[in-house]
């Protein structure tokens, strides 16, 4: 018998408004691939990865999940099911430390709540969780900060955090590199490395920065005007006359 893939998209659609946004995109995405996603602004990128994380609804298509159909789940039962999303502008809480902002999430995870009284045991356990995942992205000596302190590389690493203290398998990263200083972004792309091999997670990341996708990747799909126009890998890719056809005059 098979194992379905990790994460499907089948004929997958979206309008808006009479606009037509993301058209017929169906991929497939194994356990602990890590898949690259590209083309110029207006693809549909972050569109794809809106209707994969449940913000967005399908006018058209399927979405599953290990074989689950989550198409109309709700976003936060795609987070339980072990989907987890960073953003193009960062998402954390600027006012809490960068450790609370961790265990958060952690908490959530373990099937927390926010009542005042819970059992110390869970309490521990989301401690113990968001130092190992802070610990884990190299942000340890700043857990004590509040997030607004910190530079724009080591919020997408807190954001990481967050991922990794939610126990997502599949991480959706929506331009990690947005933001981040030319200083910060091997660090930061090491930290990613990390997470997808050592980790195990699945990852699908959209991203401008060509040498970032190349280096990460094994494989790349590339939207053009809301179509999937190629899937393969990165040198399958770079060598394809229809993807060298459709970006003549663009940037990938």
């Amino acid at each position: 018998m098979t194992t379905p893939p990790v994460l499907a998209t089948d004929r997958l659609g979206l309008d808006i408004g009479g606009a037509t946004i993301v058209v017929d995109v169906g991929l497939e995405v194994g356990e602990g691939e890590f898949l690259g996603i590209i083309g110029p602004n207006g693809a549909g990128k972050t569109s794809l990865l809106n209707l994969v994380s449940g913000l967005l609804l399908p006018t058209a298509g399927l979405i599953f999940l290990r074989g689950r159909d989550v198409t109309r789940a709700a976003p936060f039962a795609r987070a339980r099911a072990g989907i987890g999303r960073t953003f193009q502008l960062s998402s954390v809480f600027p006012r809490l430390s960068a450790f609370e902002n961790v265990r958060l999430a952690a908490d959530v995870s373990l099937g927390g709540t926010m009542r005042l009284w819970r059992r110390a045991a869970g309490v521990r356990d989301a401690i113990d969780r968001a130092g190992w995942a802070l610990s884990r992205v190299g942000l340890e000596q700043r857990a004590g900060l509040p997030a607004a302190l910190l530079s724009g590389g080591e919020k997408r690493k807190l954001e990481l955090a967050v991922v990794l203290a939610s126990d997502s398998t599949v991480v959706l990263l929506d331009e990690p590199m947005a933001g981040v200083s030319a200083e910060d972004v091997p660090g930061l792309v090491e930290v990613i490395r990390s997470i997808h091999r050592e980790e195990r997670k699945t990852v699908l990341m959209v991203e401008h920065h060509m040498e970032v996708v190349t280096g990460l990747a094994e494989r790349i799909a590339v939207m053009h005007h809301g179509r999937l126009l190629a899937c393969d890998t990165p040198d399958g890719v770079m060598r394809n006359p229809t993807v060298q056809e459709a970006y003549v005059g663009e940037a990938l």
